[in-house]
């Protein structure tokens, strides 16, 4: 499942449940023989090390609610899955950066170069690119294969020419950009266990799926007026009312229910994190559900952050109960 936002949700819309960036922890902050230490033996040499390092600091500068959610992950998996979101947010900045001398063929070379690179270090277990050089090695050691990446980018690539869906393009969007990305972390969560990923995937996936359309509804203004999209198959921006908002919120807040389910079969090392970002998106929702359609095709709506803060202290509240 995935700890926080996937795809879109990292870019500095996206997207993430809005606050004051996060305050660096031990990971972040360390020196670099620090961080060779704190990423484990698995983290063989230096570069390896700097690797995993440069990973955290891209998710630091792109998105607050990774660092929420995060700390919350467990050693063993915590800069493993932030290799995940440095590749998502790095990818994800190619097709959003907003420099207006790059072209859709420029920022589609830059992707496909991108991509090229992610199979090569993937089969070689190195990259002159450090956040690729990360990735690679979280998805040799988890198994997180070509079955995820390719949808992942294809979903990138469809924002270079897509500028609206239908039913099939959006739930393959959705697939892509969000799904697999919960899935890559659950990879990393159960760590080998085929039986455990069979069993949550479906939960992982509905989760990811939740996170993308409320980042889509958040973003409604941003995405139409300066990006030229439109995600909602059938939606109307000029129209868009209370009954939209409403419609398509009962399909997130459904897609919130399922994966709550799953979320207590999760190993305690990965379990808090996720329910945290599970419910700082229930809360998103619900307050996207409080604005009225007009605010919501203006502005974007945002959790501040001391509501932010006491949603994770209730997760972990809870946890200490259990």
């Amino acid at each position: 499942m995935s700890a926080v936002p996937a795809a879109r949700t990292v870019r500095p819309a996206t997207a993430d449940v809005h606050a004051a960036p996060a305050p660096a922890d031990a990971a972040d902050t360390a020196d670099t023989a620090d961080t060779a230490n704190a990423v484990g033996p698995a983290a063989d040499d230096l570069y390896d090390a700097v690797a995993v390092r440069s990973a955290a600091v891209v998710i630091r500068a792109y998105s607050s609610s990774f660092g929420w959610a995060c700390r919350l992950l467990g050693d063993p998996v915590r800069d493993p899955v932030r290799t995940v979101y440095a590749l998502v947010r790095v990818a994800d900045e190619i097709v959003d950066d907003v420099h207006p001398g790059l072209g859709a063929a420029a920022r589609a070379e830059l992707l496909d170069d991108l991509e090229r690179e992610v199979a090569r270090a993937t089969a070689c277990g190195r990259s002159s690119n450090l956040v690729v050089h990360a990735f690679a090695r979280t998805a040799r050691q988890f198994g997180i294969g070509d079955d995820l990446v390719a949808p992942f980018f294809a979903s990138m690539r469809a924002d270079l020419t897509v500028t609206a869906h239908d039913e099939a393009s959006f739930a393959a969007y959705v697939h892509g950009s969000a799904e697999v990305v919960g899935l890559m972390c659950l990879r990393v969560f159960v760590a080998g266990d085929d039986a455990a990923y069979d069993r949550l995937a479906p939960g992982a996936a509905r989760l990811g799926a939740a996170f993308q359309k409320v980042n889509f509804l958040r973003d409604l203004a941003e995405d139409v007026d300066e990006r030229g999209r439109s995600y909602f198959p059938g939606l109307d921006v000029d129209t868009f009312d209370d009954d939209d908002r409403d419609r398509l919120l009962a399909d997130v807040d459904a897609d919130l229910a399922a994966a709550a389910v799953a979320i207590d079969g999760l190993p305690r090392s990965s379990r808090r994190a996720v329910r945290a970002a599970h419910d700082l998106f229930a809360a998103l929702s619900r307050r996207l559900a409080e604005t009225p359609a007009a605010t919501i095709r203006r502005e974007r709506v945002r959790v501040p952050g001391p509501v932010k803060a006491r949603i994770v202290a209730g997760v972990l509240a809870r946890d200490v109960l259990r």
